[in-house]
Order: C-alpha cells, then structure tokens, then sequence
C-alpha cells in the first residue's frame, strides 16, 4: 500500500514540527505484510486520527476569526493550542470508535494483504 500526504501540512502556517505526518507516512509506506493485528489497527487508528484532525482544521477555517488586535506572541501561543487541542480532538474521537474508517481500512488491508 503506497500512500502519500507530500504536500499537506497539517500544521497550517504555525511553522510547527510535521514529524507526526511524516511518521505517519513512513509507517503507511511501510511493509504492513507481517503486520499483527494490533499493529495494523494502530495504524488504521492513526490514519482515521489524521483524517478527522484535517477535517476538524477545515471546519475551523469556517469560523471568522476575531477583530480584536493581539500581538504576534500571543496570536502564535493561541495557533499553538489550538493545534494541540484539535490533535486531541482527533484522537479521542478515533479511540472512541469514530467514523468507522479506521475498522473500514483495517478490514480491507487484512484482504488485501491475505492476513485473514
């Protein structure tokens, strides 16, 4: 399974550290053919986790931001927690069962891979 997210930065223009996308790359670029069962869920999981953080990201593109003046540092450390608690979103939502992507990936890796 080849898939590739060169292009998107799930960080916006916070200049913040992608290593969780390229991490999450190099596991799907990875050869998941040996894979336990844990293992390939886990990373259905963080797929369906990444998915839902970009949906989440566009939502908030949505919303109008404020009027109200703020310096550089504070519109940054607001950025910043904005992106951690959008991350924590994400992930709470796919541990809680979430959209279901993640069993729907995990089904069909296991096909495609003849682990069943």
């Amino acid at each position: 399974m080849s898939l590739s997210l060169d292009g998107i930065n799930p960080y916006g223009n916070y200049n913040m550290d992608t290593t969780s996308t390229g991490k999450l790359e190099e596991t799907l670029n990875s050869d998941l053919s040996k894979a336990t069962d844990d293992e390939l869920m886990s990373v259905c999981r963080d797929f369906e986790s990444y998915f839902v953080e970009q949906m989440f990201k566009a939502m908030q593109k949505m919303v109008p931001e404020s009027s109200q003046e703020m310096s550089s540092s504070t519109k940054q450390l607001q950025d910043y927690y904005k992106e951690q608690m959008t991350q924590s979103f994400a992930e709470q939502s796919t541990e809680s069962g979430g959209l279901g992507i993640a069993q729907m990936l995990y089904e069909q890796m296991k096909r495609n891979y003849g682990l069943e």
